[in-house]
């Protein structure tokens, strides 16, 4: 039965639902997920109810237990993917549509798929860094960058994961060295959104700063904020040996999944062609899989190598990483 349904959705032929609903609780908008679950009811006539949590997501669906209403989880980072997997309250899914997804983009033990990935870049200013100048993460700590960065705090996820992705390469004396080389290169405090250190940049506080790809294409779709974007040009730092830090967004299924049939389709649905085009596009990601192409404006900001670091590695690092974030005090 499952290869029957994958194969009507790879194809766009409708099936009969197996059940008539799925729901979702997402950290994410319902509206950048709407154009994806559009499309899978369309071909199942499966309705699906995306319900945003941004917080508490752990905590409510702990107090729900085996009455959740919730089928999946849509989220983004590692972290917060472990987060929930780490509370218990996600079970596995052993599925061979799921196994295109790379084996370093989910999770070890099939609790947590990537769906798209986003790389953590540089934001250059045009006029102020000369193309090739930003060449590793590495060199982020060094002196010639003093007064010159801005970040959000590196307490945050994105930050964090990009930390525990530096301690998997050097190991703690290293990592917590780069801290201490990179905070002293700041221009100001930690504070705000990646969107933010891109201001800042174009008001002439800082020279480079740290964020997610897709950042760039959700400015240059906004009035106000396109003029930041059009100060500053994507650099894909590397690590020394290795390539671009990437992470994910992501999908789970709950352990009470009440409608585990139809959750299980949408799964399916989300490896897809459509699916990954759809989603990728929306949201200004990559795909996870390698032969469907990126959009038209991700192309522009230019081609990197990621880099092989499983993300199951980085999830497993995290609370490392944090402690070196906080005992160089690097938001303080």
């Amino acid at each position: 039965m499952r290869s029957l349904i994958l194969a009507a959705l790879l194809g766009g032929t409708a099936l009969p639902a197996l059940a008539d609903e799925v729901n979702i609780y997402s950290h994410r908008q319902p509206e950048l997920l709407k154009p994806l679950t559009d499309a899978f009811t369309e071909a199942t006539g499966i309705t699906v109810n995306t319900a945003f949590v941004d917080k508490g997501m752990v905590e409510r669906l702990r107090a729900e237990g085996d009455r959740s209403p919730a089928d999946l989880v849509m989220t983004v980072d590692v972290a917060r993917l472990g987060e929930v997997k780490d509370a218990g309250v996600l079970q596995p899914v052993e599925d061979e549509a799921l196994s295109v997804i790379p084996q370093n983009l989910r999770d070890a033990d099939n609790q947590w798929f990537g769906l798209t990935t986003r790389a953590r870049i540089v934001y250059a200013s045009k006029d102020r860094v000369g193309d090739g100048e930003v060449t590793t993460y590495e060199d982020l700590a060094d002196p010639k960058w003093k007064g010159r960065i801005c970040t959000r705090p590196f307490t945050n996820d994105y930050n964090v994961a990009l930390a525990a992705a530096y301690l998997a390469h050097h190991g703690a004396e290293k990592t917590r060295a780069w801290l201490e080389g990179v905070k002293a290169n700041l221009a100001k405090q930690p504070e705000g959104n990646d969107r933010g250190q891109v201001k800042s940049i174009w008001a002439g506080e800082c020279d480079i700063s740290l964020g997610n790809t897709y950042y760039m294409g959700q400015m240059l779709a906004d009035e106000e904020q396109k003029a930041w974007a059009d100060a500053v040009r994507i650099e894909f730092p590397s690590f020394e040996d290795g390539g671009t830090h990437v992470n994910v967004s992501g999908v789970a299924m709950t352990r009470a999944a009440p409608n585990r049939d139809a959750a299980l389709q949408l799964m399916q649905f989300l490896v897809s062609d459509e699916a990954q085009r759809i989603y990728a596009e929306t949201n200004h990601e990559f795909p996870v899989l390698d032969h469907v192409a990126r959009s038209e404006l991700v192309q522009g900001w230019g081609a990197f190598t990621p880099d092989d670091v499983s993300l199951n590695k980085i999830s497993e690092l995290r609370p490392d990483a944090l402690t070196l974030i906080e005992e160089v005090d690097f938001d303080g």
